[in-house]
């Protein structure tokens, strides 16, 4: 089952989508990653749930991604007496450690990190930013704030301080227990919430030690002010416009989204971009023109993956959310501008490694070559080859299963297990037959290997070398 096309659809899974005929459905109707959100269900649910996607992996006949997405911590105010209060533009209002029930004028903040951080000038968006206040007086245990838009607040509604630092990790108890309950599971990837700063991703990187791939997602603008720091210690990241888009002026969220697109792209690592791509469609069985452009877009930019949150999660049109978005991803990539504009921002070779890759992009797009092969044992050559977005096919071949199923977020990899050769012989027509029995090539045409010596062993790529595909497959 060949994809025809090269970005990624990332669909998260919910109560609408858990059962095993449903994720077999989606993915035949292009879902490539299935997201497992861990801000909802049990363990016992998630386990249910993994073993219906592994299973669904024979039944597709192609890797599935499984990307179990942490929740993070969660800042909420505290109770209030008489149930919500009104606030009015231009009150004072305090908030504080005391758990006594708040009212008109107060009310509890039990995150003794905010209140530690807090400063005048200080900006709190409450309720997914619908309040917002600014702090004129801070000290030991409290903050005094004025209303600068007034509205109506419940208690436990989420807080937002965009311009602190909130000195906390990212991983909450809740969180460590999760991601050890995932790292036994043996899903691919791990993607960590409210990152603020290189820091909280070298955290994780120790506590993962390499069973899972880990993402970064960008949701808060302290983040983006160390992107460079940060997206080196990460193996993708997703643009979580959501929160960013909370945090941020509305107008600042498709500039954060391109820098980060663009500073993925110089390394070589995925990125998803995430959060009301199809929003409609959880009601709806058509997206607004509004929503399809947005897609589009992402695709236009070179994103390595679009995802699917409510709409696959809990919607009324799960399958139809995914064809529509896989209809626009083809849509895009058949049209003849698409390659120049995804391709204006061409990333320089930093070793060499990404040189040769380069030399094979370039020797693919003057020739005839109808399919690139990778050998890789970890993807990590896959990935060089990704980031230059050749418009041939990308065959990853690796023995290794966690490598192949990691690399079903990457733009334009086709990956599939292969035993690992080990002669330059067995490189060739293992690639060939590989690439005619997927229908990559036609019998009699071109393909490019590249592949890295001694066989086996991961490190650089270092071999580039020409073949055609058999008129019928070869013996090894």
């Amino acid at each position: 089952m060949i994809r025809a096309r090269r970005s990624r659809i990332v669909a998260t899974l919910g109560p609408a989508s858990s059962s095993s005929e449903m994720i077999i459905a989606l993915a035949r109707a292009g879902a490539d990653v299935f997201r497992l959100n861990f801000s909802h269900g049990s363990h016992e649910g998630h386990a249910a749930v993994y073993a219906a996607i592994r299973a669904a992996e024979a039944v597709v006949d192609r890797p599935l991604g499984i990307l179990a997405d942490l929740q993070g911590p969660k800042l909420r105010v505290g109770k209030f007496a008489d149930g919500p209060v009104q606030l009015i533009s231009g009150q004072t209002f305090r908030f504080d450690s005391d758990p006594t029930p708040g009212d008109i004028t107060r009310v509890c903040l039990p995150h003794p990190e905010i209140l530690i951080a807090m400063r005048p000038g200080a900006t709190l968006l409450l309720d997914d930013g619908k309040l917002r206040m600014t702090v004129t007086e801070a000290g030991p245990g409290y903050a005094i704030t004025t209303v600068l838009n007034g509205g109506k607040l419940s208690e436990r509604k989420g807080v937002a301080v965009p311009d602190v630092v909130i000195p906390m990790s990212p991983l909450t108890p809740k969180d460590r227990e999760d991601l050890a309950f995932a790292l036994r599971l043996g899903v691919d990837w791990i993607a960590l919430s409210f990152v603020q700063a290189p820091e909280d991703m070298a955290e994780l990187r120790r506590i993962v030690e390499g069973r899972a791939a880990v993402l970064a997602k960008i949701e808060k603008p302290q983040a983006l002010e160390r992107l460079d720091a940060i997206l080196d210690l990460c193996d993708g990241v997703m643009v979580a416009r959501g929160d960013l888009g909370v945090e941020m002026a509305p107008e600042e969220v498709p500039v954060a989204q391109k820098v980060i697109l663009r500073a993925a792209r110089e390394r070589g690592i995925p990125v998803i971009v995430a959060t009301q791509m199809l929003e409609s469609m959880t009601n709806s069985p058509t997206p607004t023109r509004a929503e399809a452009s947005d897609v589009a877009n992402a695709v236009y930019e070179g994103a390595d993956a679009v995802m699917l949150s409510a709409e696959s999660a809990a919607g009324d049109y799960p399958i139809e959310s995914v064809s529509m978005m896989n209809r626009i991803i083809e849509r895009v990539e058949r049209d003849p501008r698409w390659p120049e504009l995804m391709s204006a921002e061409q990333p320089h070779a930093d070793d060499d490694a990404d040189v040769l890759v380069t030399a094979a992009a370039g020797a693919a797009k003057t020739g005839s070559t109808r399919c690139l092969v990778a050998f890789t044992t970890t993807g990590a050559t896959a990935r060089r080859l990704a980031r230059e977005r050749p418009l041939q096919p990308v065959l990853a071949l690796s023995p290794q299963i966690d490598a192949v199923r990691r690399m079903t977020l990457v733009w334009g990899v086709e990956p599939r297990v292969s035993a690992q050769p080990d002669s330059l012989e067995v490189v060739t027509t293992d690639a060939a037959n590989r690439a005619l029995e997927l229908k990559l090539v036609e019998p009699g045409e071109r393909l490019l290997i590249v592949a890295g010596t001694p066989f086996g062993a991961p490190g650089a790529a270092n071999l580039l070398r020409l073949a055609h595909a058999p008129f019928a497959p070869r013996k090894r």
